[in-house]
């Protein structure tokens, strides 16, 4: 191993001791791996037509991908999982099919906050909280301070979430205080906007996965997937598996990210 990759293991054997990407991608190197994964969640109604049952039953089974995707990104020594797990615009699904998804959230958030808690995982919701359900807002308050002191990993759950509303909402905060006489506008830059966005604090995901094959961003994290590498599988997310952990981390370390710059200096 090399220095580098050497140093890489360290910190995230610091976060989290129980962490070792070489048991699982050996040709990639630690150095390589990313420190956020963001995914769009997409093909649990394809999964249940396919199989005659309705969406709420393809989307009970899409949790059980969410498990097992934060439990591979905490073993690779991932530091942040952001998962689209409820869109603004999905508001406009059949209401039995928004209904039975906010009774998913309130179900998982109760009857996953023991084991969570005791993997380290830190729960953060992000999206606006106006038009969400009193008990699911209740599940959310619950899970998040209940899992406040994990250090292992991070899982974002986007809920109620639209990227432009996102920074929509991180303008007028710098509009009031502009207004206010607490800002000047020249001093507003790229960092300050992104300290008011609702993932303020987190960096940018390295790596973008979307499910089901679809070519498309859907109105998520536009301002922080800027320079990520994006990684669309054919899989159908309750299809979803380790292994589709594993061949997306592995297609991200294959690529050479420029930031807009030419690579190796060419």
């Amino acid at each position: 191993m090399n220095d580098a990759d050497r140093k890489a293991l360290e910190a995230i054997r610091r976060r989290n001791p129980d962490a070792d990407p070489r048991k699982f991608l050996p040709d990639v190197p630690v150095m390589r791996i990313p420190r956020h994964i963001a995914i769009i969640m997409d093909g649990n109604g394809r999964w249940a037509t396919s199989r005659g049952l309705s969406r709420s039953d393809g989307h009970r089974a899409g949790a059980s991908s969410v498990r097992r995707a934060l439990v591979r990104c905490a073993e690779l020594g991932v530091e942040y999982l952001t998962l689209y797990s409820f869109s603004s615009e999905n508001w406009r699904r059949p209401e039995d099919e928004v209904r039975a998804l906010m009774e998913l959230c309130v179900e998982n958030c109760h009857s996953q906050q023991a084991e969570l808690s005791s993997s380290g995982v830190r729960v953060k919701v992000i999206g606006r909280r106006e038009g969400l359900p009193e008990d699911v807002l209740g599940a959310l308050d619950f899970v998040e301070q209940a899992t406040a002191g994990g250090n292992r990993i991070t899982l974002c759950l986007a809920i109620n979430y639209g990227s432009r509303g996102e920074i929509v909402d991180a303008v007028k905060s710098l509009a009031r205080d502009v207004a206010a006489g607490r800002l000047g506008v020249d001093q507003i830059d790229e960092a300050m906007v992104a300290s008011r966005l609702y993932t303020a604090g987190i960096p940018d995901p390295d790596l973008l996965v979307r499910t089901a094959g679809e070519m498309r961003v859907s109105n998520y994290l536009l301002w922080q997937i800027s320079y990520s590498e994006l990684c669309v599988t054919p899989v159908l997310w309750p299809d979803f598996t380790a292994a589709d952990v594993d061949a997306a981390v592995r297609e991200y370390a294959s690529r050479n990210r420029k930031f807009g710059g030419l690579a190796g200096g060419a």
